[in-house]
């Protein structure tokens, strides 16, 4: 009777391993999975084009080069009246009112409002 409890204990514990193994697994490939948007992240809030920001000049803005043909945007003055930027190293400029729209390539800047030296704006991708 002692050697059948053994076995049994014993049968439990590979089970336990077994499953444990396998929930340590998954985790590890779920973990990984969510740490993957993060390294992106790294690149900056609006890389991917699309983004909330608050901004006071002079600021950069990282973006996907590859995606929208320039790597940086460049908010270079802000006032009450009109916020500058730039991009492709300052052969793409603009400048617009607040509630106005610049577009570079394919990304859309719209300055939603500005508030003293302030500007917040709206990134997203536009279609080709």
């Amino acid at each position: 009777m002692k050697q059948e409890v053994q076995q049994m204990t014993t049968g439990m514990r590979r089970r336990a391993a077994t499953t444990t193994a396998v929930t340590l697994t998954m985790a590890g490939a779920l973990g990984f999975a969510l740490l993957t948007p993060a390294a992106s992240a790294a690149n900056g809030p609006c890389y991917d084009g699309r983004c909330k920001i608050t901004v006071s000049a002079p600021k950069t803005i990282t973006v996907d080069r590859r995606k929208f043909g320039f790597g940086d945007v460049k908010i270079t003055s802000v006032s009450s009246r009109s916020v500058r930027m730039s991009a492709a190293g300052g052969s793409l400029g603009g400048s617009t009112s607040p509630g106005g729209t610049v577009k570079f390539n394919n990304l859309k800047i719209w300055v939603k409002s500005v508030s003293g030296r302030k500007a917040n704006l709206r990134l997203f991708p536009t279609r080709h």
